[in-house]
C-alpha cells in the first residue's frame, strides 16, 4: 500500500491542496450531501447519541468528514490519517476554527502507521480510492481499515467509480458541470485530460462491491450517487484481524 499511497499523496502538494476545496465542490455535485448522508448513515448504525472512535482516512483538504459528524454526534471523537502534509495543514486549520482539535488526533501517514492495538467504531475512506493505482493498492487500504474496526463496525466508503472513458455522456455532463461554474472549453478539456489520465476509479459498482468483499467487509449499501461518484456503507463481517 505504500506506494500507491505515497504517489497519490504526491499528487496533493501545497498548489492543488490549496485549491482543493473549491474545486472538489464543482467536480462532485453534492458534495455537502455526500458528506451530511454519511454522517447519518453512521449514526443510524451506531446509534445516535452513542459514544464513538472513528477512523477517518485521507482526512486531508479540511476535513469535511469530521466537521459534519462532530455536528451531529458531540459524543464522537476522530483519529484523522492523510499522508500528504499539505492537505492535512488544511484540515488541522479548519478543526482549529471549529473548536474540533481536541476531539481529534491527527496523523500524518496512512493507516499502518496507526498502533497495532487501535481499534475503531466506524470509519470512512471518502475520496482516495480512484487516486490509488490498481485493485492491488485499493484492496490494501480496505484491509488495512478492516483490520484496525470492530466486528460489525461501518465503514463509508465514497469516490469515483466507472472507468471515465467508458460513460461519455456522464463525462460530457460533468464538463458542463465545470462551464456551469463559468470555466473556459480550454480549461474543461484540460481538466478532462487529466482525469483521463491522472486517476484509476473501479469500473463498476460490482467492482466496488468485490473490492469490500476480498477486504472483509459485507455487501455495501449504496446511499449516494452523482455521475461518476458513488457512496456506500459496507460493515466489517467477523473474520481474522487483517478484514480477511
Amino acid at each position: 500500500m505504500a506506494d500507491g499511497t505515497s504517489a497519490a499523496a504526491r499528487k496533493f502538494d501545497a498548489d492543488r491542496a490549496g485549491e482543493y476545496a473549491q474545486q472538489s465542490r464543482i467536480a462532485l455535485a453534492g458534495y455537502e450531501a455526500c458528506h451530511e448522508l454519511a454522517a447519518c448513515m453512521l449514526a443510524a448504525v451506531l446509534g445516535s447519541g452513542t459514544p464513538a472512535r472513528l477512523l477517518i482516512v485521507g482526512a486531508g483538504g479540511g476535513g469535511p468528514e469530521i466537521v459534519t459528524a462532530a455536528a451531529l454526534e458531540p459524543g464522537w471523537r476522530f483519529t484523522a490519517v492523510d499522508p500528504s502534509s499539505a492537505m492535512m495543514d488544511l484540515t488541522i486549520a479548519r478543526l482549529e476554527q471549529d473548536g474540533l482539535h481536541d476531539r481529534t488526533e491527527i496523523v500524518l501517514g496512512t493507516v499502518d502507521a496507526l498502533p497495532q492495538d487501535a481499534v475503531y467504531d466506524a470509519a470512512t475512506l471518502i475520496g482516495v480510492l480512484h487516486h490509488l493505482p490498481g485493485d492491488a493498492e485499493k484492496r490494501a487500504i480496505l484491509r488495512a481499515i478492516a483490520g484496525r474496526l470492530k466486528p460489525g463496525a461501518p465503514l463509508v466508503l465514497a469516490g469515483n467509480h466507472y472507468a471515465y472513458a467508458s460513460q461519455p455522456l456522464l463525462l460530457a455532463a460533468w464538463g458542463e458541470r465545470w462551464r456551469q461554474h463559468g470555466a473556459s472549453a480550454d480549461a474543461i478539456e484540460a481538466r478532462r485530460g487529466k482525469i483521463l489520465q491522472g486517476a484509476d476509479p473501479p469500473h463498476s459498482e460490482a467492482a466496488v462491491a468485490a473490492l469490500l468483499d476480498a477486504a472483509g467487509f459485507a455487501p455495501p449499501t449504496r446511499f449516494f450517487s452523482s455521475l461518476f461518484w458513488g457512496a456506500w456503507l459496507a460493515l466489517r463481517r467477523a473474520g481474522s484481524a487483517d478484514g480477511a
